[in-house]
């Protein structure tokens, strides 16, 4: 199964400072059919206007990973951490028992990311935040884990959940495949950029793709494509809550 969801049906916002792209029920955006899709919970398209941003708010228990599209983000956090993470790099943040954050937006120019949210295996945990450079060129014409909770995955940033968030770029024309491990996976794709093709869909920028019940997918560029996938498990039955 796989569901297309144009970035016209995503949920919106504009904050002036912030415009906002719900992929799923975000704060005043509520749709019942988009609350998550396995342990995936938010996947937000923002862009933030120059010297603004989120002032310090508090997290628990989600594992919180910022995909920088353009710009870039500067993180700061109670426990002390501080950083600036570019375009085409990753941060993650585990929440875990708790803490508070702010992002802002310190550049000339707007700043662009996602920020996907995924609910942890398990609550709790020393909270964390790390960032890590991605060089478009590692992602060349296949799909490269940018941060995971898969053993094998050694070389992505670590998240608390048995997820993937995997990113790729493609020429006009390439094709890369996706495996995933079994038939019961969650797979959420956005084409951050450029147009591509599969299983006779189309994928224009900024739409997402549900993938639910397949083994395997494979794209093809109709025209060079920035593509971000997370492949995540099923959600417990036991209510989670965390954000």
């Amino acid at each position: 199964m796989i569901e297309i969801r144009p970035f016209s049906s995503l949920g919106h916002a504009n904050h002036g400072w912030l415009d906002a792209r719900h992929h799923f029920s975000f704060a005043s955006y509520h749709d019942p059919q988009r609350v998550h899709w396995g342990t995936l919970r938010v996947w937000n398209d923002d862009i933030i206007q120059p010297n603004s941003g989120f002032p310090l708010h508090p997290h628990a228990d989600m594992e919180i990973i910022t995909y920088v599209r353009e710009g870039a983000i500067t993180h700061q956090d109670s426990l002390g951490n501080r950083g600036r993470t570019e375009a085409g790099d990753v941060q993650v943040m585990s929440a875990g028992t708790g803490l508070q954050h702010s992002e802002y937006n310190l550049e000339p120019t707007v700043t662009r990311i996602f920020q996907i949210w995924i609910f942890p295996d398990r609550r709790g945990g020393q909270p964390s935040w790390g960032s890590r450079p991605f060089p478009k060129d590692d992602r060349a014409g296949r799909f490269i884990p940018l941060a995971s909770g898969m053993d094998d995955d050694s070389e992505a940033l670590p998240i608390r959940t048995q997820a993937r968030v995997l990113g790729a770029t493609l020429k006009a024309g390439e094709s890369c495949d996706h495996v995933f491990s079994n038939a019961e996976r969650y797979g959420y794709l956005v084409c951050a950029k450029g147009q591509v093709s599969f299983n006779d869909l189309i994928l224009h920028a900024g739409d997402g793709a549900a993938i639910h019940g397949e083994t395997s997918i494979r794209l093809t560029a109709n025209e060079d494509a920035e593509l971000v996938l997370v492949d995540a498990a099923k959600l417990p039955r036991a209510a989670q809550t965390g954000g």
